[in-house]
């Protein structure tokens, strides 16, 4: 039995979370968008010479801005790679302490250099977003503060 749950266990975090993860968003932008075209058909009902085009502007969810989505990628870069340092930290005392036996220190310090890893790939794809991308972000800039 406990064999049976030790192959189970990975089998379930590894292939079912992922799967529905993906399913519930999925479900949740369909759900979103069967909730705007009830929305426009609404409107359509009630007024039928209303336009259209500006209606679903309107309620259509805006996308993030270019400098919102790097400033995303530096903060997850930050987290990932503290979390990642604090593991390596944390197997490193296990096993200077001897607490922890052989095995924990190794899965912290294999799982803090895993997280380290993709910090720093985000805070990585930061700077060279960052320097590719700065004469859109400052082109998307001027062009909301003359919407404003």
């Amino acid at each position: 039995m406990e064999h049976l749950v030790e192959v189970l266990v990975p089998i379930a975090c590894g292939c079912i979370l992922p799967i529905m993860i993906i399913w519930l968003m999925v479900r949740r932008r369909m759900n979103e968008t069967n909730a705007r075209t009830q929305i426009a058909l609404a409107a359509i009902e009630k007024n039928p010479d209303m336009d259209i085009e500006e209606l679903l502007k309107k309620i259509s969810t805006k996308g993030k801005l270019l400098k919102e989505k790097l400033l995303t990628k530096l903060l997850w870069g930050c987290l990932t790679t503290l979390l990642g340092l604090g593991l390596i930290g944390f197997g490193v005392y296990l096993g200077a302490s001897g607490i922890g036996g052989t095995d924990d220190p190794m899965t912290s310090v294999c799982f803090g250099l895993i997280s380290l890893g993709v910090g720093i790939a985000f805070l990585i794809n930061y700077g060279v977003g960052k320097k590719m991308l700065a004469k859109e972000i400052e082109a998307e800039e001027k062009r909301m503060t003359e919407q404003e």
